[in-house]
């Protein structure tokens, strides 16, 4: 009989501990922002797959796309056969991405993959070596973008030295005293201490950080980034991996700002839940790599490519950059009202871009100091009464909120109601 404990049984046996999964259950079928196990029990998803699911599961439209796909071809190497839907995808994202100038986009299957060949072609372009990121930045698990990535545990922990000419500027966080213009000045000492700004290549960051914990990049050091990479010809890039396509009130986060980046990273929602990722770039820098230098065996692929283009029809039909917007309002509200609450665990710093939404436990209510334990422990109670949702932050202390954007009403409500309930203090009626 295949349940959850066979399954967990058989993973544990086939499946190394280092790839982790937030619940002990295994996935039977879904549809929109609902999810059954192999038990038969029915869970309202606030984590839509980390963000991949913002037109939610199984969205009828990109059903029918790749199944009409599925009917001609499903793969030919775009480097041997080339295929139209690639093509009509990469017209559609240089439309669409914010980006000064004339662009083109080439695709990829991964994040880590996206932002690996962002690094190569700003290399490429520039004849630089160097890259900034941030602290709390999380850019993948591949080599280059596990160097970039901000944070050691567990993601660069025993894996030997990282990729050289990488450095890290601290990253704004009110609550931590750190503001837009301590990291343009780190950025400046960086540049005085380490490495000359004549040799930097590229400027990566999240204008949300997802992994860091939900915080948003001020428009000032968006700002100030794009005066600095302007003033010496470094290359700015915006992973929006997880920010991208509606999630934010807007299609892609770093539109909030005014700020027009030289590069764009993409992935998770582009394909409505088939691994596909890209990079949209200035036309000049695009064209700087030589044919050959760029590519991948399964890149672009023809059913994700088919999906995609479902995906941004869905965005577009149903205005899901609009609902962003609205039901992130509606969720901020509900949870600044229960920061005031005395039967629920402390929880502040609530933060949010359009539905791309956290909250921290707190150790109490007359500080900002943060209980990544306390965190853990209404993860898990969440969980055990029938919500799939996911913790962030440095420490481990946020709570994010990554409901499909297409969930209804009813659903949504639902699912905060479970979310309000994990929170009650412990001895305050758990149920």
């Amino acid at each position: 009989m295949t349940n959850n404990a066979s399954l967990l049984q058989r993973r544990n046996a086939a499946i190394p501990r280092g790839v982790a999964t937030a619940m002990p259950i295994f996935a039977d079928r879904a549809e929109n922002a609902e999810l059954w196990d192999a038990d038969g029990r029915r869970f309202v998803d606030f984590a839509g797959g980390i963000a991949v699911l913002n037109v939610g599961h199984r969205h009828p439209k990109v059903m029918a796309a790749v199944r009409a796909q599925l009917d001609r071809y499903t793969h030919t190497a775009f480097q041997v056969t080339a295929y139209e839907p690639y093509i009509a995808l990469a017209e559609r994202l240089n439309a669409l991405a914010p980006i000064a100038g004339p662009a083109k986009t080439i695709l990829f299957s991964t994040g880590a993959e996206a932002v690996e060949n962002a690094v190569k072609i700003a290399r490429a372009a520039t004849k630089r070596h160097a890259v900034i990121a941030f602290n709390g930045g999380f850019h993948g698990r591949s080599f280059m973008s596990m160097a970039l990535t901000g944070k050691t545990a567990p993601y660069k922990n025993g894996f030997g030295p990282m990729p050289g000419g990488v450095y890290h500027l601290p990253f704004p966080v009110n609550h931590t005293g750190i503001d837009a213009a301590r990291s343009l000045q780190s950025l400046h000492d960086v540049f005085k201490a380490d490495v000359a700004a004549e040799d930097v290549a590229a400027i990566i960051l999240e204008p949300v950080q997802g992994e860091g914990g939900f915080h948003a990049a001020p428009q000032a050091l968006l700002q100030g980034l794009r005066e600095v990479c302007d003033r010496y010809g470094i290359v700015l890039i915006a992973d929006e991996v997880q920010t991208g396509f509606a999630r934010t009130g807007r299609m892609f986060g770093i539109e909030h700002s005014g700020v027009k980046p030289d590069m764009v990273t993409v992935a998770k929602s582009l394909a409505g839940g088939l691994p596909l990722s890209g990079v949209i770039g200035r036309a000049e820098l695009m064209d700087a790599v030589p044919p050959g230098g760029l590519g991948g065996t399964y890149a672009g692929s023809p059913l994700a490519c088919a999906a995609a283009l479902a995906v941004l029809d869905v965005i577009e039909e149903e205005r899901l950059v609009e609902r962003a917007d609205a039901v992130g309002k509606r969720v901020v509200a509900q949870l600044q009202d229960w920061t005031a609450r005395e039967d629920l665990r402390p929880l502040g710093h609530v933060r949010a871009l359009g539905a791309m939404i956290a909250f921290d436990l707190l150790a109490t209510r007359e500080d900002d100091a943060v209980d990544p334990a306390a965190t853990q422990a209404v993860l898990k109670r969440a969980h055990a009464l029938g919500l799939i949702v996911l913790g962030c932050g440095a420490q481990g202390e946020a709570v994010r909120l990554l409901f499909p954007l297409t969930i209804s009403d009813a659903l949504l409500e639902e699912g905060m109601s479970l979310l309000e309930q994990a929170l009650i203090r412990p001895g305050d009626s758990e149920g």
